[in-house]
């Protein structure tokens, strides 16, 4: 093989390689080929951001009200970051806690035996939830800590990652969504 038929063979392999990583990671997904298919789709975004078969510590089986506005956060007992935003998200949950139209879910994987004396040690007054499900697509993710506040089946906001719960902006979205309900 001469070095000329070498570099087209070379040339071609590289454009055949690209094209399948944009066949297969990059090429759009036309959602608009099948309007029932969208639709249901659209449907199923809607209601999966609210997780069934949630226990209590105490193992009682709690449904998400839906008609409330969410704050769900993911976390874990072990994991730095969820520690370091925990007190940001009790200030929150102390000014809310009262309010007939806002629910906390703060969630877990790990047992009650691993969560109960961590929340005593640390003073913790949230209402903490195991949950062991596959979490639906719109709240699916591998990190953790990750939050959302949820409104009529709406992600009004998330966050991946530790953030300061109880800052200005966060009770003025949702003072504005609790005056909406």
């Amino acid at each position: 093989m001469t070095s000329a038929s070498k570099k087209m063979v070379i040339a071609l392999s590289v454009i055949l390689a690209f094209g399948a990583i944009y066949y297969v990671f990059l090429k759009p997904v036309d959602k608009a080929a099948d309007p029932a298919a969208s639709d249901a789709q659209q449907a199923e975004e809607l209601s999966s951001v609210y997780l069934s078969g949630l226990k209590t510590l105490e193992g009682e089986t709690v449904e998400m009200d839906e008609n409330k506005l969410i704050f769900l956060n993911v976390w874990a007992t072990w994991c730095g970051p969820c520690n370091m935003e925990m007190p940001g998200i009790q200030k929150l949950y102390d000014k809310y806690k009262t309010h007939e139209k806002v629910a906390f879910y703060i969630i877990s994987d790990e047992n009650a035996e691993t969560v109960n004396p961590f929340i005593e040690r640390k003073g913790y007054k949230l209402p903490f939830y195991q949950y062991a499900g596959a979490y639906p697509p719109s709240l699916n993710g591998n990190a953790i800590p990750r939050t959302y506040i949820i409104h009529k089946g709406k992600i009004l906001a998330q966050e991946i990652g530790a953030s300061q719960w109880d800052r200005p902006e966060i009770t003025d979205l949702i003072d504005r969504h609790l005056a909406d309900i």
